[in-house]
This record gives structure tokens, C-alpha cells and sequence, in this order.
């Protein structure tokens, strides 16, 4: 053979896919390999071939190439196709590489090669294609990493039935596949279903090893907090997240699962803490850093968030997490520039539930209603949680359909019953017209009663006894308040409320209070 093939493997190792690329332009077209009466030589250079164009993301010639290669293996000589062959390590789908058989007539190995052209089109967004290569690799030889694409294909396509089993599987063969333990508990399969999974390796004593033991301790744990979080328990996620930190103190990964949770039930300060004091273990990572841009904005730190958007561009540009954190900071100056980064975040990664829900929230602001409907639609089938059950009551009122809006609101309390904010939303939809007011009343008392500290449900309430003329219980209701949060938001409540009962003098103060 001309080209050897251990110098394209070894391009390919170092990483030097433009010389692999050159190379295998030389190995494919060799006139020392004739096609007929050596198909493995031809096979097997194709497919290093298509690596080095896999490795290159040029995924569309690297298909082509691919199935060039399986094409070749289908016409080896019977005796050679009916062997089995040398069984190797698969190869990780974000480093993709084949070494050369140790004997030359051994063909290569057709389930990697499906694998990899269904990697390529997962990697250009065709997962109905990709599931269609790999359903023809047979279940029975579908490794750890084909199943968890496989399932990951299956989740993506909406076949939920399918990719449960797909993430079962992973974890029978590793109880660590951490991806596989979250998206089973997204999808609505119980703790205990899950941790049944997890393999069983007594030793000779009868006894688990040591490192097993220990670990059977905390996952068990770990499964039951994404199972209390994706069935919206947020307290008692938070609980056993708690519980594992004390026994993993500084867990990065930890600390950052619990400030998602506290920013989704709105204890913002709590979760700016948690994303800060994770940024300070580790300055470099991305995970949620668009929920804590979120944050910030909220807080009104415009000199942390443009900080924090700036540094994220120098770790990645690329991420959705900075997409939907330039979308926040630009939110403000450009609306519809800021709707673009949101809705590039999407393209990059369609189940990224914080880009939809930033979308959504922007085309509100766009007085895009019904776009809006659509959008936290889209995040509900991701990720059902109290901010798209929020989006979506709101979107529906812009449009009146105060139906649609109180069924969703009574789907997030019957979803979320120990929630205050679940609460209020159906008390939105009653204050929305005239008949409702007294329903809202009740609503909005409901929450304070569940959550004493909840802001949202005293300024709504507020609101409410001012529609009905009764300025005097929203002052002493908002002066309560303002003992315990210093917040600009209530202190311009109370000076629209003084404005209106002509209190001018009071107004001015509040207004004052509010700027500072």
C-alpha cells in the first residue's frame, strides 16, 4: 500500500486533520488498492478518510465517505465478511478515529461506521436521519455511548417512550451517566425506578466493592433531588441538594443546580450566591450563567452583568448560555437585537429552555403576543416550569383569551402546590376583568398566607384594593412591606398610590426613596 495507514492514524491523534485530509486523499486514490480483489484495504482508508473530514466538521463529505466505505465492505469476500472483528474501544463521538485491523483482511467494523455517519447528521440538526442509521445498528451491539445518542435522538424527535428505554440502558452499564439520570427524571420516571437500575457488583464476600459502597450512599440522593426538582418539589430538591453539599462542600455542579432552582422560584438573592460563590471556585464555567444574567438584570447591576457577558465571550462565544446572556444585556437598548441572540441560542441548541424562555419574554415586550404563546409553548415541552407557566398566562391575557389563561394558571397550582407564585397566577387571570376581582382577592391572600415574603402577590394585591377604591388598605398594606424590602418597585407603588389620593408631597418622597 503507498499511504500507511498508521500515519494517518497518527495525524489523526495529534489533531492535524488538514495533513489527514491530504493524506487520505492519497490513501483513497492509490492505484496499489484495487477495489475488487481488496475491498478491506479500500474500505478501511476511506473510512480515515471520513474521520479526518468528520474531525474537520465537514460533515456532509464525511457522510459521503462513509457510505462509500460501508458500500465496499458489502462486497468482501463472504469468508471474511462472516468473521468477527477485532473488538476495539468505540470511539467518542466528538473524537472520532479509526486504528487499522490487526489483520488485513479483517473488515471493518460496520456498526462504527453507521455510528459515525449518524454522528455527522446529528451534528448537522437531521435526527430523523441520524435515528434511521442507527436503528440499523442492532440493539444487541449498541454500546454505553450509541445508546445515550440514541436516546438523545429519540428525546429531540419527541419519542419519549423509546428514549426512556435508550437512557435505561446507559445507566444498566453505568450508574454515573448523569445526563441519562436527568433527562429519565425530566421524563417523569421515579426515583425509584431509576435507582433500581443502577448495576449490582457484589465481590466474593458478598459485600459491594468499597468504591461502589460509597457512592450508593449519595446517588441514590442525587437521583431523588432531579426527581423532586423535574416533578417541580423544588424544597425538597433543595433539601437533598443541601444534604449532598454538606458532604461534597465547593461542589461546582451542585451549587450551581441549587441557584437555578432558587432563580426559578424567585429567591433571587440566595441564588446569586450560589452562581457566585460556584464562579469563584471556578471563573471559567458556563453552566446556567444565562439564568444568573437573568438575575442581574433583575437587581439592576448593570456594571456585573456587562462584566459577566464580556468575560463569558472570552471563554466561548459559541455557547447558548452567552447567546441568551448578550440577549439580556441588550434587552434594554435593542430589543430586537436582543431577540436575535435569543433566538440563536435555539438554533445552537434546541432544548436550551432559557433561550425560549427569553424569547418569549421579548416578544411580549414586542407586542408579539401570539409569537409568545408559541414560544413558551416550546419551553413547556421542554421543561415545564413556573416561568413558562408565567409566560404563557401573560401571553394568553395580551390576546384575551382569559380561558386558555386560567386553565394554564390552574394547571401550574395543581403542578406546583406549595407555591405562592402558582397561586398568583390564577389570581392574574380573576384580576384581569371586573366579575374576577374578588376571586383575585382571595388569590393573591392565599399566596401571602403560603409565602409571607413574597413581593409579587403584595403588589398585585395592592393594585387591587386601588382598582376598588381602597387606597387605604394598599398604603398599609406596601408600609408593611417596606419595613422588611427596601425596594424600589414598592416605593413606587406607594408614590402612585399617594399621587392618586392627591397625597403629592408623600408621592415625591416615595419617588425620591425609589431613585436612590
Amino acid at each position: 500500500m503507498d499511504v500507511p495507514k498508521d500515519q494517518l492514524n497518527t495525524l489523526l491523534d495529534h489533531g492535524l486533520f488538514s495533513s489527514a485530509q491530504i493524506l487520505g486523499c492519497f490513501a483513497v486514490s492509490s492505484t496499489s488498492i484495487n477495489p475488487e480483489t481488496s475491498p478491506h484495504l479500500k474500505a478501511e482508508s476511506l473510512v480515515l478518510f471520513g474521520d479526518s473530514l468528520f474531525r474537520d466538521k465537514e460533515y456532509r463529505r464525511a457522510i459521503q465517505v462513509y457510505k462509500q466505505a460501508l458500500q465496499y465492505h458489502k462486497i468482501l469476500p463472504k469468508q471474511s465478511a462472516n468473521s468477527t472483528p477485532t473488538p476495539r474501544s468505540t470511539l467518542s463521538a466528538s473524537n472520532i478515529s479509526s486504528s487499522p485491523n490487526s489483520c488485513n483482511t479483517s473488515p471493518i467494523n460496520e456498526n462504527e461506521v453507521k455510528f459515525k455517519v449518524a454522528t455527522c447528521h446529528s451534528s448537522l440538526g437531521e435526527n430523523r436521519a441520524a435515528i434511521a442509521e442507527m436503528e440499523g445498528i442492532p440493539s444487541k451491539s449498541r454500546n454505553l455511548e450509541m445508546n445515550l445518542m440514541m436516546a438523545k435522538l429519540y428525546r429531540n424527535s419527541r419519542h419519549n417512550r423509546a428514549a426512556v428505554g435508550c437512557f435505561k440502558e446507559c445507566l444498566r452499564n453505568c450508574p454515573y451517566v448523569f445526563e441519562a439520570i436527568i433527562a429519565l427524571a425530566e421524563l417523569g420516571v421515579s426515583a425509584k425506578d431509576i435507582i433500581s437500575l443502577f448495576p449490582q457488583t457484589p465481590n466474593r464476600s458478598g459485600r459491594p466493592p468499597s468504591d461502589h459502597f460509597d457512592s450508593s450512599r449519595w446517588l441514590p440522593r442525587y437521583v431523588e433531588a432531579q426527581c423532586c426538582i423535574a416533578s417541580n418539589d423544588y424544597k425538597g430538591g433543595l433539601d437533598l441538594f443541601s444534604e449532598l453539599l454538606q458532604r461534597f462542600p465547593n461542589n461546582v455542579h451542585i451549587l450551581l443546580e441549587m441557584a437555578k432552582v432558587k432563580a426559578v422560584i424567585g429567591k433571587n438573592d440566595e441564588a446569586i450566591m450560589d452562581f457566585e460563590t460556584a464562579m469563584s471556585i471556578d471563573p471559567y464555567v458556563m453552566t446556567y450563567m444565562d439564568e444568573y444574567a437573568m438575575l442581574l438584570k433583575l437587581k439592576s447591576d448593570n456594571s456585573k452583568l456587562t462584566k459577566l457577558v464580556h468575560d463569558l465571550l472570552n471563554i466561548d462565544p459559541t455557547k447558548p448560555e452567552v447567546l441568551v446572556a448578550l440577549a439580556v444585556l441588550w434587552e434594554k437598548k435593542d430589543e430586537r437585537g436582543a431577540l436575535t441572540y435569543a433566538e440563536k441560542s435555539i438554533r445552537v441548541d434546541e432544548r436550551h429552555v432559557a433561550g425560549y424562555v427569553m424569547k418569549g419574554n421579548l416578544l411580549l415586550s414586542l407586542n408579539r403576543p401570539e409569537a409568545a404563546v408559541i414560544t413558551f409553548r416550546g419551553a413547556q415541552q421542554l421543561r415545564p416550569d413556573l416561568r413558562s407557566y408565567q409566560g404563557l398566562v401573560r401571553s394568553y391575557l395580551a390576546v384575551s383569551k382569559v380561558k386558555e389563561a386560567l386553565f394554564t394558571a390552574r394547571e401550574a397550582m395543581k403542578a406546583i402546590p406549595q407555591s405562592g407564585k402558582a397561586l398568583k397566577l390564577v389570581g392574574d387571570v380573576h384580576a384581569s376583568h371586573v366579575a374576577g376581582r374578588e376571586k383575585a382577592k382571595k388569590f393573591y391572600e392565599s399566596a401571602l398566607r403560603l409565602e409571607p415574603g413574597f413581593l409579587g402577590a403584595a403588589l398585585a394585591l395592592a393594585e387591587l384594593h386601588v382598582m376598588e377604591g381602597r387606597n387605604g388598605d394598599a398604603v398599609s398594606l406596601l408600609q408593611r412591606y417596606l419595613k422588611d424590602w427596601a425596594d424600589d418597585c414598592l416605593h413606587v407603588k406607594l408614590a402612585q398610590v399617594f399621587a392618586a389620593t392627591n397625597m403629592l408631597l408623600d408621592a415625591l418622597s416615595h419617588y425620591q426613596a425609589a431613585l436612590r
